[in-house]
């Protein structure tokens, strides 16, 4: 199994930016993917679930209305497009699966919102 995200960087506030994650090794349309998060001293938290096949989201309430999970199995991609970014939102942002009760993480993107 394996995971590798992408998309993020310097965005100021009131931005957007869209990161994916990239899987392969097991079969991607039939597990739940999640986005976390972690900031500086903090530990890590989840932002953002999505079901398979796709049709059932769920969101931390401090994302919600700003942050939306997406899924293309046809490219082994799931997404989180992120708007109205605040300074708060600064973190490394990882997905993760489970496989077989093993938890899976990928490596990890930065997001940074400053002006």
């Amino acid at each position: 199994v394996q995971l590798v995200e992408s998309g993020g960087g310097l965005v100021q506030p009131g931005g957007s930016l869209r990161l994916s994650c990239i899987a392969s090794g097991f079969t991607f349309s039939s597990y739940f993917m999640t986005w976390y998060r972690q900031a500086p001293g903090k530990e890590r938290e989840l932002v953002a679930s999505i079901l398979a096949p796709g049709r059932g989201t769920g969101y931390a309430d401090f994302v919600k209305g700003r942050f939306t999970i997406s899924r293309d199995n046809a490219k082994n991609t799931v997404y989180l497009q992120m708007n109205s970014l605040k300074p708060e939102d600064t973190a490394v942002y990882y997905c993760k699966t489970v496989v077989g009760r093993r938890d899976y993480w990928g490596q990890g993107t930065q997001v940074t919102v400053s002006s």
